[in-house]
């Protein structure tokens, strides 16, 4: 079955994983006996996404991670796939090889560029040419999400500008939207709006970042994406304030402890009703970030009601 065909049956579930760079690691992912992969498979996820380090640089590992997960055979793996640094040359050679790995579906992007970075410095310059590029060579071999940004991309002059780069991307033949973090559910729900205006029709699987810990929260929000932080969640952050910050390598807080585990508590039941809000909003599916943790996951899975068994 591929990822369409689900969206039009049922409420999707994915998972993203990435890389470990250690062998300890990897073991831990992809152990066949009680590894992360394992366990969250156990959950019933329709697919399972895999990124891969700046500028390939864990590329091979991705590609044991998904025949891992190919070899299970219980979800659809899916593969990260940027075009920054590739001549077409390499590009059509990754997608050859996933290809005989029996990897089929893809997450197509531009990749974040590097610092000092002006361009791709390879052939493509977007993500919605490198869409082009594979359909143009591969046709219908490969299923393609795309990534949706609801506050608009960092890079972009304006949100209808982004929504008229992800336009192009559908009608170039991308599959579905695959949203990038976004913790302002008014805004994502102007977005969705103003996306349908537009013409775009794709199913939206909306990407999750469990919130589990302050210093990651703030620094996902602000220093990659320029999300906004909701009241609701600048006050959780604030009820559990680490003294005298939470990046502090040695908080000087007597309850430092306390707080990280009833932040992570508080944060656990925000995801949950985050997902319930996207689901309200009529999104086809949710792709949560699992960070290689088993345990963190399926409590918000399951406490959502999305684990194996779902409605």
């Amino acid at each position: 079955m591929r990822i369409t065909e689900a969206f039009h049956d049922r409420f999707v579930l994915s998972f993203e994983v990435f890389p470990p760079k250690s062998e300890a690691g990897l073991e831990r992912l992809c152990g066949a006996d009680g590894g992360v992969l394992e366990r969250l498979c156990g959950l019933g996820p329709d697919y399972i996404s895999c990124t891969y380090g700046a500028g390939g640089s864990t590329v091979g590992r991705q590609l044991d991670i998904l025949d891992r997960l190919k070899q299970d055979g219980r979800t659809i793996p899916l593969a990260h796939i940027t075009c920054i640094g590739n001549t077409l040359s390499s590009l059509r050679a990754q997608l050859e090889r996933l290809l005989a790995h029996g990897i089929d579906h893809l997450l197509v992007l531009r990749g974040d560029l590097p610092a000092g970075w002006e361009s791709t410095r390879g052939d493509l310059r977007y993500a919605s040419e490198f869409v082009e590029f594979i359909r143009r060579e591969f046709g219908g071999r490969f299923t393609i999400a795309v990534a949706g940004s609801p506050e608009g991309h960092i890079d972009s002059s304006s949100i209808e500008a982004d929504i008229a780069f992800l336009k192009r991307k559908q009608d170039l033949g991308a599959d579905y939207i695959m949203t990038q973090l976004c913790w302002d559910m008014e805004q994502f729900r102007r977005w969705l709006d103003a996306i349908r205006a537009a013409g775009i029709h794709l199913p939206v699987d909306a990407g999750v970042m469990p919130v589990l810990d302050p210093a990651s929260t703030l620094q996902l929000a602000l220093s990659r994406n320029g999300c906004a932080l909701p009241r609701e969640l600048c006050r959780l952050i604030s009820r559990h304030w680490v003294f005298p910050h939470p990046f502090a390598k040695d908080a000087d807080d007597a309850a430092a402890a306390q707080k990280r585990a009833d932040f992570r508590e508080a944060g656990i039941a925000y995801t949950i009703r985050q997902i319930e809000a996207y689901r309200a909003m009529g999104v086809g599916g949710i792709h949560l970030y699992s960070m290689n943790r088993y345990e963190d996951a399926a409590r918000i899975v399951q406490g959502a009601g999305l684990a194996k068994g779902r409605a």
